[in-house]
């Protein structure tokens, strides 16, 4: 079953190229993980330092390999996520519509 993780970050004032450039640096490696099924940034075109990240993956073991990878340790853990002024994250399994109501 696929498992999503939406991330919302926010750069500390004046730190948004350095953080742009880190997630820039995160895509191509994210995307050849064999276990990523999409990773895709999106910028606020109102607010420079505001990011989503949507990442979706065959299952949350493949997340975790992602966040233990060389390149989220370098880029994110190393640099990005200390020039945030704020950061959350969803953590969402896909649905198949069984069990509504």
């Amino acid at each position: 079953m696929a498992y999503v993780v939406i991330a919302r970050w926010t750069a500390r004032e004046g730190e948004e190229g350095a953080v742009a450039a880190a997630l820039g640096e995160m895509i191509e490696p994210s995307r050849a993980e064999p276990g990523n099924l999409a990773y895709q940034v999106h910028r606020d075109p109102e607010n420079p330092r505001r990011f989503v990240i949507y990442e979706r993956y065959v299952d949350e073991a493949a997340y975790a390999a992602h966040a233990a990878s060389d390149h989220f340790q370098r880029h994110a853990v190393g640099d990005a996520l200390d020039r945030l002024a704020s950061r959350e994250r969803e953590f969402l399994a896909a649905w198949d519509g069984e069990g509504a109501g």
